[in-house]
């Protein structure tokens, strides 16, 4: 995996953020979702690096990336502190403006990074998800059946943490088989890495990330539908056409709320596009990207 990289840790105000880097070219930010690291990744990253200098990394929180202390408002795991992290990381790598592609929790860190930070985004690729706002606000019966995780992680601290660490293998092996649609597309080197990486203090800054979006996150997103602030550069929304977002919502729609640019479609396959389809998954982001 990766053979191209190399492998780094940068300290940006006292988080360590962990990350690989290979390629050359303009650049683009991978950012990895939930209960997964910047490995998701390792199916696109060596075809990507051949246009474009690459940049995968582990937010706060996942990974070999560090894992804050939390507050009562659960600020350290707000997608705003996350933001901030992913963009100090790649000015320091002296990249001003780039693509960013991030696929659930990495989306909505995409997210709010193309709000708070629109001159850095060029473009933005968003991988099987619909907004926060919108899902917690419009909670149904059927949401809240496909998606019970987003209500069991933000109980209140043991909870979560405590049923989960008991046996994390069985609760990672469950959640990538009701999320995905295709057991083999997960490597047996790639899951061994997911595994290794979900430890007590990496089950706990998760929750706090889930905590967050139910909070604090949400106040964020409601100033900016208040004040009609609007992602501005490009966006995609691509989907997997055998998941859940994609027929529960009507995904270009929903984001275009929140952007004033917005094409999407979805892609054969089910929640995690990169590891289940990534030649589709690539074309499509390499088509976005190029035009």
């Amino acid at each position: 995996m990766f053979n191209n990289f190399e492998g780094f840790t940068e300290d940006i105000e006292g988080v360590m953020i962990s990350y690989v880097i290979g390629g050359s070219g303009p650049p683009i930010l991978l950012l990895h979702g939930y209960p997964q690291t910047h490995v998701m990744w390792h199916k696109l990253a060596d075809q990507l690096s051949e246009q474009y200098t690459v940049v995968a990394s582990d937010l706060r929180g996942y990974g070999d990336s560090s894992k804050p202390p939390t507050t009562e408002t659960h600020e350290p795991y707000s997608k705003r502190a996350s933001a901030n992290d992913q963009i100090e990381l790649m000015r320091r790598l002296g990249f001003d403006h780039f693509i960013l592609v991030g696929h659930d929790r990495g989306g909505r860190v995409g997210h709010r990074m193309a709000l708070d930070y629109p001159d850095a985004i060029k473009s933005l690729v968003l991988l099987d998800i619909a907004p926060t706002h919108s899902m917690y606000t419009t909670t149904d019966m059927e949401f809240a059946a496909a998606y019970y995780h987003w209500f069991f992680l933000i109980q209140p601290y043991d909870i979560p943490e405590r049923l989960i660490g008991n046996d994390p293998f069985y609760f990672l092996e469950k959640k990538f088989g009701q999320w995905g649609r295709d057991e083999s597309a997960f490597t047996e080197e790639a899951f061994e890495e997911y595994l290794r990486c979900f430890t007590p203090e990496t089950i706990h800054a998760s929750c706090e990330d889930y905590r967050a979006s139910a909070t604090i996150d949400l106040v964020h997103d409601k100033l900016d539908l208040d004040k009609g602030n609007k992602i501005k550069c490009p966006m995609l929304c691509l989907w997997g056409e055998k998941g859940f977002v994609g027929k529960k919502y009507d995904v270009v729609a929903e984001w275009s709320r929140w952007a004033m640019n917005v094409d999407g479609y979805g892609i054969p396959c089910g929640h995690y596009l990169p590891e289940e389809a990534p030649e589709e998954t690539l074309a499509a982001i390499l088509k976005f990207i190029n035009e």
